[in-house]
């Protein structure tokens, strides 16, 4: 499966459910995904199918080995959507809607990228 080349890449394959590319075939994707896009910071970093998750990294390939994963993740399926931080040992939340979920995300990011100390979305 080809990787995409930056951020804006992957996510135009993402939303168009380009074929042979990262959740092509994830029918619980798109609604996470939209959602995902539509908040500017997560738009500005690269979005990463893999196991039934939505991961958010903070470059495109080429990666370190592993890529570094150290943002909160979403897990995919039917509502209610799981938020977890990197490493799945903590959950951060549980979202009703896929924009419930992806309000989690934005407000558990590091103050980098969008959140506050206290977690809150700047």
């Amino acid at each position: 499966m080809p990787e995409a080349p930056d951020a804006e890449t992957a996510w135009t394959w993402l939303l168009e459910r380009r074929p042979m590319t990262r959740g092509w075939f994830d029918d619980t994707l798109p609604p996470i995904a939209t959602a995902a896009y539509s908040e500017p910071v997560l738009r500005g970093l690269f979005p990463f199918h893999t196991h039934g998750t939505l991961k958010f990294i903070r470059d495109a390939p080429p990666w370190h080995e592993p890529p570094i994963d150290d943002l909160p993740f979403i897990v995919l399926g039917e509502p209610p959507y799981g938020v977890y931080a990197a490493g799945c040992t903590t959950c951060l939340g549980w979202g009703t809607t896929a924009e419930d979920a992806i309000g989690l995300v934005v407000a558990h990011l590091p103050t980098v990228l969008g959140g506050d100390a206290a977690g809150h979305q700047s």
